[in-house]
């Protein structure tokens, strides 16, 4: 492997998985310096202040931008870093770890991720896509924010919430349990839905918009979904039983819950999704209530990824090739 000195800026959020990967964040800085980089570590007591710090660093041209923690780091990242060619790179820390999963980083384990990083710094980023969503915040404000993997609005979306509440469990089986408890509620919602200016209005119970395939630490919702191909993949789910959805809910975790009747998946490079008191998710970071207007932004997005031989592998391919 050819090291060549890079400037590289660390984002460590040190409160990711409950805090418990605080030691992360130290780790990933030692292993860039030992390997000849020049580092510089941020860490600040609260988002806005680490988003803000983020951006100072991105404007002057690091050669490489990387988050530690889960998927609101990747979030962070996606939105200081797209169109602006500074890589994204990313050493999951957080309890679902998505955005890694997609992309074929090791996920649950941290001197793995590192090792993958080093390696990828040696070759030219990935470029994928990403998403530029335009929508109103808690405080009422008209603004635009990048995602890179998922957007969740609907009962997907409540689940996040609850589950984004809880101190017990630390993990991923904290979504899961949130589920179950949102399950007892579950209701249709209706939708209004805008696919490439084809216009759908329709009853779910679930809808979330895919760049990458999974949310929740690995519930692959939109598993056929690719970071590259210039197309979002929309998962609807129509209204059922609890019985039913009880029954098809374990088979997202391996993807095939698709081949359902009651699930339709559409492909479209702009996106409205409209509802009343429906909150929307992205990466996990709360937008506000809905609606939101989604254009996906090919290429916008470098990220360093391993190579195919790491599994599971970033696929880059365009549909049809």
């Amino acid at each position: 492997m050819t090291t060549v000195h890079q400037r590289i800026v660390v984002a460590v959020n040190p409160s990711a998985s409950f805090g418990k990967n605080h030691a992360v964040g130290a780790k990933v800085v030692a292993a860039l310096s030992a390997a000849g980089h020049s580092v510089s570590e941020l860490r600040k007591a609260d988002y806005a202040s680490l988003v803000a710090a983020s951006r100072e660093a991105v404007a002057t041209s690091p050669d490489a931008f990387v988050v530690v923690g889960g998927d609101g780091m990747v979030n962070l990242g996606a939105n200081v870093t797209a169109l602006t060619g500074v890589p994204l790179g990313i050493v999951p820390a957080g309890t679902g770890n998505d955005m890694a999963r997609a992309l074929g980083i090791p996920h649950s384990n941290t001197d793995d991720a590192i090792a993958v990083l080093l390696e990828a710094l040696t070759r030219p980023a990935a470029e994928i896509d990403a998403g530029l969503i335009t929508h109103v915040d808690e405080s009422g404000v008209a603004k635009t924010t990048w995602f890179a993997c998922m957007i969740s609005a609907g009962f997907d979306a409540l689940a996040n919430e609850r589950a984004n509440n809880m101190r017990r469990p630390r993990g991923a089986s904290r979504y899961i349990i949130a589920l179950v408890i949102e399950l007892a509620k579950l209701r249709p919602i209706r939708y209004r839905l805008v696919l490439d200016g084809v216009e759908m209005v329709t009853d779910a119970a679930l809808v979330s918009v895919g760049n990458g395939v999974s949310l929740g630490g690995g519930m692959k919702v939109t598993p056929d979904a690719m970071l590259d191909d210039g197309l979002f993949d929309v998962l609807v789910v129509q209204p059922m039983s609890r019985t039913s959805f009880m029954r098809i809910f374990p088979r997202v975790f391996k993807g095939t819950h698709t081949s359902d009747h009651r699930v339709a998946v559409h492909r479209a490079a702009h996106v409205v999704v409209e509802s009343e008191g429906v909150a929307a998710y992205a990466d996990g970071e709360r937008l506000g209530k809905l609606p939101i207007d989604i254009e996906l932004v090919p290429a916008s997005l470098l990220v360093l990824a391993p190579e195919p031989a790491f599994e599971p592998p970033i696929v880059i391919a365009r549909r049809g090739d």
